[in-house]
């Protein structure tokens, strides 16, 4: 099945997997109004974070290295659980691109090191662009391994 040519289609969808093909029949401006809804959501949580948490501009910036990793752990749990449960055609577009999308900063991250490295503190810039990169590489990886394994277990016990 191929989607009209008028419809704009989300690339990470695979076209083949029907549960993907049913994000196809949401409108665009119920997309677009879902991942504005959960962006505003995901990016409150987060200023409320990093104010929360300041740090100079010396100082390894973590508030926004745990929003980055949290934000990426929870994107692998939602990818699993989408695959092992679709839903709506909303949901990713709301939690994944809206609430975790605004969530995860990674533009910060870029100005975080430039202002370590400005700063004079070139050390703590490096410690932390490859702490972040690897953090959130592993944290990805081990939400989605970790709830597939969970919901593998679960399902296989609902039987």
């Amino acid at each position: 099945m191929t989607p009209s040519p008028e419809l704009p289609v989300d690339p990470d969808i695979d076209l083949h997997v029907p549960a993907d093909r049913g994000e196809l029949a949401a409108h665009p401006a119920a997309v677009l109004g879902a991942i504005a809804a959960g962006g505003v959501l995901g990016a409150l949580a987060r200023a409320g974070l990093q104010t929360a948490f300041p740090h100079p501009p010396t100082g390894f910036p973590w508030a926004t290295f745990g929003v980055n990793v949290v934000g990426c752990l929870l994107i692998g749990v939602l990818m699993a659980v989408l695959t092992a449960r679709p839903a709506g055609p909303l949901v990713r577009p709301f939690v994944g691109v809206g609430v975790l999308g605004g969530f995860t900063t990674f533009s910060t991250y870029v100005v975080d090191a430039q202002q370590a490295v400005t700063a004079g503190a070139p050390g703590t810039a490096l410690a932390y662009l490859a702490a972040t990169l690897f953090g959130a590489l592993l944290a990805v990886w081990t939400g989605d391994a970790v709830t597939s394994r969970l919901l593998a277990r679960a399902g296989g016990a609902a039987r």
